[in-house]
């Protein structure tokens, strides 16, 4: 008797066959159709001037580094809650920094006084309702929560 569970051959032939799953389910393209309306969005109303920004102006408003859009109006950014899938893939993105990444940011940012981290709403509902209302404020949303009372900033490298 062999103190293997399965024969050499048909072990490896399920390793394999695991890595290869497990790289299909991690790779971009292999994300589900709903996924493409849960990406999150960069938005201002659509009374704001604004039509684009560069990724690190994106960045220096969410990490409270500025408070003003390039034009010099003020600008106020506006969180959705920790955890959520749309939040940690915006900071992913726009910061390079994970959630455990971000909590340390802020943590850091409050205990030495520098700064608040942004307001938080509950839904990207909430998000879109209140940029619409405000040309000072951007926000990120779920592509699906877009209307016509906000637009779509557009992020040049």
């Amino acid at each position: 008797m062999t103190d293997r569970l399965l024969p050499l051959p048909v072990g490896r032939c399920l390793t394999a066959s695991l890595l290869i799953v497990c790289a299909w389910l991690a790779a971009p393209g292999a994300a589900s159709a709903d996924d493409g309306a849960r990406d999150p969005v960069i938005v201002v109303s659509a009374k704001n001037p604004l039509s684009s920004l560069r990724h690190e102006q994106v960045a220096a408003i969410f990490l409270a580094q500025t408070d003003r859009f390039p034009d010099g109006a003020e600008a106020v950014p506006l969180d959705l809650p920790p955890a959520s899938a749309p939040r940690d893939a915006f900071y992913q993105r726009v910061a390079a920094m994970s959630p455990a990444q971000m909590k340390a940011y802020w943590t850091k940012m409050v205990f030495t006084g520098r700064a608040q981290p942004p307001r938080e709403l509950r839904t990207s509902a909430a998000v879109r309702r209140m940029v619409a209302d405000n040309p000072a404020m951007i926000g990120y949303i779920e592509r699906a929560a877009l209307d016509a009372s906000v637009k779509v900033l557009e992020v040049a490298p």
